[in-house]
């Protein structure tokens, strides 16, 4: 009879109702064995340091004395990363450092368990993952962002990704455009470049990321220009040196 080996997993949470939450939500799940509960990013150097690092690990993003990525860059692992926060700005950050997903809390069952489920797709079929480059595993994961989490004052709205017509920058500031109006974001074009989805989005210039699902018409002279169903006030120009590029994005 063949062994089922427990996924070896860790939570990184400084918040106590949280990490109890979620310690007792990973307990539903058999084939996971919770090894350790880290409170702060000196508790968790110090753990990674001194023990075998897990199969995976549920981490908070923001702790008490700074952020969970700072393990991280301290020490490298090979442990696959669930991100879990409040807020996603710093999402585009989590996709580069081994993360396959980030919850968004208060977390629930139906959600951790498709993380869960996320995360096991990634295995090979033999336990001998570890022998991998996890990078090259997530790679394609990297470049899918679904919904951006937005702040209207005080509030929080998520935004699809498939609501918005384009990306664009005024002023030092990224704005997404939905049906509705726009919203500023925390992002760079170049970071939102990279996780966005190819066949979705195309960046036409340096002030712009728009999407192909929203795209009006398409003038060509005396230059590309592109009308969207909704877009902001500037007029919106194919930058000369992307025109062949983006022909072969639509044509795709």
């Amino acid at each position: 009879m063949k062994t089922v080996t427990a996924i070896k997993t860790v939570i990184i949470e400084d918040e106590k109702p949280a990490a109890r939450k979620l310690e007792r939500l990973i307990g539903l799940f058999t084939d996971l064995e919770l090894v350790a509960t880290l409170n702060s990013v000196e508790e968790g150097v110090d753990w990674f340091q001194k023990n075998p690092h897990p199969d995976l690990v549920f981490s908070d993003i923001v702790l008490g004395d700074g952020l969970s990525f700072d393990i991280f860059e301290k020490i490298p692992t090979r442990s696959f990363m669930i991100y879990t926060t409040a807020f996603d700005q710093y999402t585009l950050k989590a996709f580069k450092l081994n993360s396959i997903d980030y919850l968004l809390k208060p977390i629930m069952e139906e959600d951790l368990r498709k993380a869960i489920e996320k995360y096991k797709s990634f295995l090979p079929s033999e336990a001998s993952y570890n022998t991998l480059e996890i990078k090259s595993l997530i790679k394609e994961e990297k470049q899918k962002l679904s919904r951006i989490l937005v702040k209207i004052g005080y509030n929080l709205k998520i935004v699809q990704t498939e609501e918005v017509s384009c990306f664009y920058s005024e002023n030092k500031i990224v704005y997404l455009q939905t049906k509705d109006r726009n919203y500023p974001t925390d992002f760079t074009l170049d970071e939102l470049q990279e996780v966005l989805s190819e066949n979705k989005f195309f960046r036409v210039n340096r002030q712009f990321i728009v999407s192909s699902d929203f795209i009006k018409n398409i003038h060509t002279s005396p230059y590309f220009k592109v009308e969207m169903e909704f877009q902001p006030e500037e007029e919106i120009t194919v930058s000369r040196d992307r025109v062949r590029d983006f022909k072969e994005w639509l044509s795709n």
